[in-house]
């Protein structure tokens, strides 16, 4: 056995560093323990990712609690860590094969049990170093490896549960939290503490404080921070009554602590100290914080006290810290990139969308030139669809209220939609959430055959969803959304030829707009949550059955989302990677046995009795809005040559070359391109420099020369110069790319 420890926890491809802390922590693992791990690899070796996954996370949970209880050196802990940050995208990849696994929740259940088992890291009196908050373990081994997603506001009972299953960065990060309310503190003495959470990238503390923070108070405050981590006060954790801690944080004047406390169930709470700062804490933290790495502060935000409107206003403190100064300088420098693609503002500068008071907030306007680009994409993929065989309709943006407590909206999602208008017949309608009723009603119209279907209703459906002020951000959280919808009407034995063929267009269309890095993931019900999920569970289990094998059948790696699932059913979302590398969801598939059910759907089957249909919702470009500044930051303005608002810009020398430049446009036109002349008294390369800050794909220079031999002196907007090139020639050639769709910009010689 003692073998078996040492061969699992030390990979021979695994460098120094590692071998050597697996022979530090693997004679101390007991035989009971070990037995497990020996078990859980044997009932796991049909699935080598799967057991490579157990082990990693075992191991760094070993090694993370062996630091805390036997002081292993900081240089060798610190390139552990780095290991596991370096290592963080293969991983993802790992795991995304290891859960094509079709029974990989029960794995998933038994690797968690086996690091409850171990997790001595961070564990409480309250509990072991897991994320309790799941009871369905998929947080069990991701946890581990992977930074939680930030949210605009997390829950404290949130806050407090995941905070035990932080991985190393995340705990360092949690530390500096500490480290900077205590910096914070001393700057303010008055300062009253809610919570501070490590978050994906960094770590935030929302605060009460006699006076607005300013971009001027940050660097006063990472001096501090500097000072206390230079200082390596140690973390002292330890345990006080629920009376004591009341006491003490009243004395105070900390109301938020106090709040927190008054809510928790525990008879005892957690307290860490270091230096002059002690805090509600249930950990876990670094020794000291001579280990927190190097801190930037990010910004300052508003943040009401837990998520409630009704609420303070708490001013929330961001910042960021990592291991090395590198990593940090290439996060600054993601982020810089990102703001210098933020959809707001290139679509300010170029004129895409605006926002106006008068109209609303969450109510944007499409612009001529957004407003091209929208019509592009619709035209495209109602093109794809109708040689798919949808039929597509229109349907009126709201219903009675009646309509959607039968579908269960109401129910489930009432607090996001818009309250009910009274008419003077008695009637309640609202403004629709989603379009799958209206889309039930048109397959109700008449009796269906079996023969009739698979039938594929579609429409660019206007939504409605009632945001909070502070959650609407541009395109991208709005409260007027048009969904690029579609509805399924098939039988059980269509069902999955359907899905594939979904599935098969989301891949093409990603292939056009040129999304390379994306994934799958299955998104699941929590089976402990009857509240948010439709309580069958005979229909959970068929439904994802039917979509494993669906999966199993396209042979896709993916990952499960546990709790990600629809009210109604299962879900595949597809996950596009951002500018920062994060992954949102753009395209989704779902399969509804509870809808039909709901609104009795019926067909008559082969035996001429009824039967009931299954319900296939999809969605292939998202919303409107929300693709739209997806696009503008994946592109960072600059659309494929198909997408471009305009096209070329035809840019005459002088004023006597205005015909020829017109004659030039209008030559483009016919061939269906986009153009404009800036006939404008300024310099040719005042002219040039405009286009490309406008991101127009071609500026075509006229004089003299271009008007005697019918041509045009060709530049880029990546500033390259291509030249004199026939007019007949640049109409070919951009009116191919433009049909294609194609990614290029101009062919290059080997291609032209």
């Amino acid at each position: 056995m003692a073998a078996y420890r040492r061969s699992a926890l030390c990979p021979s491809k695994r460098g120094g560093a590692w071998r050597k802390a697996a022979s530090l922590v693997a004679p101390a693992i007991p035989e009971d323990v070990a037995g497990a791990l020996e078990n859980a690899a044997a009932q796991l070796d049909d699935d080598p990712d799967v057991v490579a996954l157990v082990l990693e996370g075992v191991m760094y949970q070993i090694v993370g609690a062996w630091y805390v209880r036997h002081g292993l050196g900081v240089p060798l802990r610190q390139h552990l860590l780095a290991d596991l940050e370096r290592r963080r995208a293969p991983l993802a990849w790992r795991v995304r094969l290891a859960l094509r696994a079709p029974d990989v929740r029960a794995r998933l259940v038994q690797a968690r049990a086996l690091l409850r088992a171990l997790g001595e890291d961070g564990a409480t009196d309250s509990g072991p170093a897991v994320n309790r908050h799941d009871a369905s373990g998929r947080q069990g081994i991701r946890s581990v490896l992977y930074a939680r997603k930030d949210q605009y506001t997390m829950s404290v009972e949130e806050e407090l549960n995941q905070s035990v299953a932080y991985t190393p960065l995340q705990r360092m990060r949690h530390s500096a939290a500490h480290v900077m309310a205590e910096a914070v503190q001393d700057l303010f003495p008055g300062a009253r503490f809610a919570i501070g959470p490590a978050i994906e990238d960094g770590f935030y503390y929302d605060m009460e404080l006699p006076r607005a923070l300013t971009p001027d108070d940050l660097p006063a405050i990472e001096e501090r921070m500097r000072a206390s981590i230079a200082a390596r006060h140690p973390f002292v954790p330890s345990r006080w009554s629920r009376e004591k801690a009341l006491a003490y944080f009243r004395e105070r004047d900390q109301p938020y602590k106090v709040e927190i406390i008054e809510n928790l169930p525990d008879a005892e709470v957690g307290i860490y100290e270091h230096g002059p700062f002690l805090d509600l804490c249930r950990g876990p933290h670094v020794d000291h914080t001579g280990q927190i790495g190097p801190v930037k502060l990010m910004r300052v935000a508003g943040a009401y006290w837990r998520g409630d409107e009704h609420r303070p206003m708490l001013q929330r403190l961001y910042g960021t810290a990592w291991f090395s100064q590198a990593e940090l300088d290439a996060y600054v420098e993601r982020l810089e990139e990102a703001r210098r693609r933020d959809h707001r503002k290139i679509g300010k500068d170029l004129e895409l969308f605006m926002l106006s008071e008068e109209v609303g907030a969450g109510l944007p306007l499409w612009l001529p030139k957004g407003a091209t680009v929208r019509r592009l994409l619709e035209e495209y993929i109602l093109g794809v669809e109708r040689a798919q065989g949808y039929q597509h309709v229109y349907t009126p943006h709201l219903a009675k209220l009646e309509l959607y407590k039968t579908s269960g909206h109401w129910e489930h999602y009432q607090d996001t939609m818009y309250p009910p208008m009274e008419m003077e017949s008695g009637e309640q309608l609202v403004l629709r959430p989603m379009n799958c009723p209206h889309h039930i009603q048109i397959y109700k119209q008449r009796t269906r055959s079996y023969r009739d279907l698979p039938i594929r209703i579609a429409e660019l459906g206007t939504m409605y969803r009632l945001e909070k002020s502070g959650e609407l951000s541009g395109l991208s959280r709005v409260r007027a959304m048009t969904l690029n919808d579609a509805h399924i009407f098939c039988t059980p034995e269509q069902m999955l030829p359907e899905f594939v063929k979904v599935v098969k267009l989301i891949q093409e269309a990603y292939q056009v707009l040129g999304f390379e890095h994306y994934s799958y993931r299955l998104s699941l019900r929590d089976p402990n949550d009857k509240v948010k999920f439709e309580d069958n569970e005979a229909m959970w289990q068929q439904s994802e059955a039917a979509l494993r094998q669906a999966l199993n059948q396209l042979d896709l790696p993916y990952y499960v989302g546990v709790g990600d699932a629809a009210f109604y059913g299962p879900k595949l979302d597809v996950q596009v990677a951002n500018v920062l590398g994060k992954d949102e969801t753009i395209s989704t598939i779902q399969l509804d046995f509870t809808l039909p059910e709901r609104f009795s759907l019926e067909y008559i089957g082969e035996d001429g009795h009824p039967h009931r249909p299954v319900m296939i919702h999809r969605g292939v470009l998202s919303t409107m809005e929300r693709f739209m500044a997806f696009l503008i930051e994946n592109y960072a303005g600059n659309f494929p040559v198909w997408l471009a608002p305009v096209q070329a810009e035809v840019i005459p020398i002088a004023d006597r070359h205005l015909v020829y430049a017109e004659q030039v446009a209008e030559r483009l036109r016919a061939a269906g391109l986009r153009v404009e002349v800036d006939g404008r008294a300024e310099r040719m390369n005042a002219k040039v420099r405009d286009a490309q800050l406008q991101k127009v794909p071609y500026m075509l220079v006229v004089g003299d020369k271009e008007a005697a031999s019918e041509g045009v002196s060709l530049r880029l907007r990546t500033n390259e110069n291509i030249g004199a090139v026939p007019l007949a020639q640049f109409v070919e050639v951009a009116s191919r790319l433009n049909a294609e769709r194609s990614q290029e910009l101009w062919p290059t010689k080997a291609s032209a």
